[in-house]
């Protein structure tokens, strides 16, 4: 699913393999290091992509799906313990994705499928305890500090 190397400690650059979903591949690779609170950047190129935005007023998800080729012009996010089951990490991802006529669509990532490289930057930040909590007034996990 993915290669990777330490950079530095904590700090690990990952290609991601072609073909895979990005955030199944992410998983993977926190779950294998153990990591369960950092950040995640990158850039890359997908075929498929569907993005989540929360209506606050109904506090439901609406989600999009794209299948067409597009350039991840930015993928940032951060890494954090998934409310109920700790030993999961819970990615909370955004992307913004170039097509072919050069607009941009983005939102919150839901999948994506790479169609040619998506390279990141995943660090762990060590030692540190992000949990999450639902909060029912808002309709969102947040940070429980």
């Amino acid at each position: 699913m993915y290669k990777y190397k330490e950079v530095s400690d904590g700090k690990y650059v990952l290609s991601l393999d072609n073909h895979v979903e990005v955030c199944e591949a992410l998983s993977a690779f926190c779950k294998e290091k153990d990591i369960y609170a950092g950040a995640v950047y990158g850039l890359g190129a997908i075929c498929e992509a569907t993005f989540r935005f929360l209506d606050p007023a109904t506090k439901q998800y609406v989600d999009k799906t794209f299948s067409e080729q597009m350039e991840i012009t930015n993928l940032i996010g951060n890494i954090s313990q998934k409310p109920g089951d700790p030993l999961t990490p819970y990615l909370h991802i955004h992307i913004t994705a170039s097509r072919r006529d050069y607009t941009c669509i983005g939102g919150h990532l839901l999948s994506a499928r790479i169609n040619g490289a998506c390279e990141l930057v995943v660090e762990d930040y060590r030692d540190v305890v992000l949990e999450r909590y639902f909060d029912t007034q808002i309709g969102l996990n947040l940070y429980k500090f």
